[in-house]
């Protein structure tokens, strides 16, 4: 994102910025619920299976197709007046089609490989769109001097919760059953953490995001984005490549008093926490 600082205005520095952050928040969730719904693919629990395909239909379909949709109202419709970005554009648009038939699809499948096969394409997917948008769409609007992204982010942020606010709200699993108690049952992955024999946590039905591979301009708001995505009572592990004392700060200031950390790994090289989120 180096062609920010060719921004026509501060207010337009600050949205590609907020833009960005967001697009890595919503890729940190997507990420977490893709990867419980392959885990609970790979168990034995039925509920856990219902309940992972549920949660990523509600997230997908109250947040992520609406962004899909308000962003081709927004950005591409500002992209499409430059010369130089209408064949992105173009293409944008198309994965905007295929990111929602994506999701219907999930929404039809028969079992549990084969929702585990189109949660995985939307994930591939949706990173790939991330990087385009991020990597070269925005540069080009924020430095075009006839488009203004801060009026464009305040459409699109507009538009997306007028979306999430008239659309329908998930009540089943998508095979017309009713949503499991996530929270009741405990098995939003078909396990749950606890001790050994050795006193050594299991934290293997608990989904990882190792943040040493997500860029560090975006890793605080992928983390955050992940983490938002965690339901009550359950938990994330998070590996990183120091111990983010930074990261857990503002966590607490974002929301005080929601999560509880675990410290599985000190060093040398890797830290890795379990970061649960508090029932209630």
């Amino acid at each position: 994102m180096e062609d920010l600082v060719l921004a026509s205005s501060e207010a337009d520095a600050q949205a590609a910025e907020r833009i960005v952050a967001h697009h890595a928040e919503m890729d940190g969730a997507l990420g977490l619920k893709v990867d419980l719904v392959t885990t609970a693919a790979r168990s034995t629990s039925t509920e856990a299976a219902m309940s992972a395909r549920a949660s990523l239909l509600e997230w997908c379909r109250e947040l992520l197709v609406p962004h899909v949709r308000a962003a081709e109202e927004t950005l591409c419709r500002a992209g499409a007046d430059i010369t130089e970005a209408r064949l992105l554009v173009e293409a944008m648009v198309v994965e905007h089609r295929i990111i929602a038939d994506l999701v219907e699809q999930i929404g039809r499948a028969d079992d549990g490989i084969e929702v585990a096969l189109h949660t995985a394409a939307l994930r591939q997917l949706f990173a790939t769109h991330l990087t385009k948008v991020n990597d070269q769409l925005v540069p080009l609007l924020v430095r075009h001097p006839g488009v203004s992204l801060a009026e464009v982010h305040h459409e699109l942020v507009r538009l997306v919760g007028e979306a999430r606010d008239a659309g329908p709200r998930i009540t089943d699993d998508g095979y017309g059953h009713p949503l499991p108690n996530v929270e009741a049952t405990g098995e939003a992955t078909g396990h749950e953490h606890g001790e050994c024999g050795c006193g050594e946590r299991d934290v293997s039905g608990f989904p990882e995001l190792d943040a040493r591979v997500v860029p560090h301009a975006i890793r605080h708001a992928t983390v955050f984005g992940a983490l938002d995505a965690v339901r009550p009572g359950k938990a994330l592990v998070l590996v990183a490549p120091h111990d983010p004392i930074p990261l857990l700060r503002q966590l607490e200031g974002r929301q005080p008093g929601v999560f509880e950390v675990d410290y599985l790994q000190r060093g040398p090289e890797d830290w890795r926490l379990l970061i649960t989120r508090r029932p209630g």
